[in-house]
């Protein structure tokens, strides 16, 4: 059988396209040509002997085989990047500022561990705040990476984790079933977990109630806990906080969608900095599906 190699070149294109959704919106992250992109991605699939994306309305996507080659790519151009790294009198150096919900800080530990072992003169910026609130940093230019809960509004960035929203109570909660449903809940149009909940009880009938609101998964945790209300969280989150609280096991509330996490990368060519610290993100953010 013949010696096959990939071109690091071409697989880097196809990142740019399925992380962006899009040729146009790649060139202008890479700072290359369209039609540049577009050649590399045509040699590509011509040398893989099968399409690699497809186009879902105004979007790129993965073909499954895209997908599977896409997950080998960010190993082997993370891979890439260390080799070259190593040979280098001038190590990686810069700054990479990375905002992200406190909520998902504990799932990132382990790749910002690895990311300052391998890059230790990088410095390295972490800021927590709310989803919609670090989208407009990215905006604005204040950092280059944002991890967020994708917002119905604002769908764009590269998916990393999925997983379903469950909901949660004290192992003791009974509701009074003559008022309405408490809720522990985050500040109105910050949280898409909240928006989720409402919905899902405004159509199946049940009358809820604002109970207790804060800006804290801690004080989240620490009301719903105490039998104050009930409230919704993702699978990952809610292995944080066992202990106090649980799966609500309450018949009548309805099934909730699933959440989507995604990665935003500021727009303008990037610090190599920054592109290694995402790519390492999108290939490590826990698993992609929780089931």
């Amino acid at each position: 059988m013949a010696e096959q190699t990939f071109d690091l070149g071409q697989l880097r294109a196809l990142l740019e396209v399925i992380d962006t959704g899009g040729f146009t919106a790649a060139a202008r992250r890479s700072g290359g040509l369209q039609s540049t992109i577009s050649m590399k991605i045509r040699r590509l699939e011509a040398a893989a002997g099968q399409p690699l994306l497809a186009r879902l309305g105004r979007t790129v996507v993965p073909t499954p085989a895209g997908q599977d080659l896409a997950d080998h790519a960010r190993e082997m151009l993370r891979i890439n990047d260390r080799a070259w790294g190593s040979l280098s009198s001038d190590r990686l150096r810069g700054r990479v500022r990375l905002g992200i919900p406190d909520d998902y800080a504990e799932g990132i530990a382990d790749t910002i561990r690895a990311f300052r072992l391998e890059h230790p003169e990088v410095m390295l910026d972490i800021s927590c705040d709310f989803s919609v609130h670090l989208l407009e940093k990215l905006k604005d230019g204040r950092i280059d990476l944002a991890v967020v809960t994708r917002m119905p509004s604002v769908p764009g960035g590269e998916v990393i984790r999925r997983e379903p929203m469950v909901w949660v109570s004290a192992p003791d909660f009974r509701p009074d079933e003559e008022r309405a449903l408490p809720l522990s809940v985050y500040p109105e149009e910050v949280c898409v977990l909240r928006t989720s909940m409402t919905q899902a009880l405004s159509a199946a009938g049940i009358p809820w109630r604002v109970a207790y609101t804060s800006m804290s998964m801690t004080g989240q945790t620490a009301m719903v806990g105490a039998g104050l209300a009930v409230t919704a969280l993702t699978q990952s989150i809610l292995h944080q906080a066992r202990g106090l609280i649980g799966p609500a096991t309450l018949s009548v509330l309805p099934p909730l969608p699933d959440i989507e996490i995604a990665l935003h990368r500021r727009s303008g060519r990037p610090t190599d900095a920054a592109r290694i610290l995402g790519d390492m993100l999108s290939a490590r953010f826990l698993s992609r599906v929780v089931v």
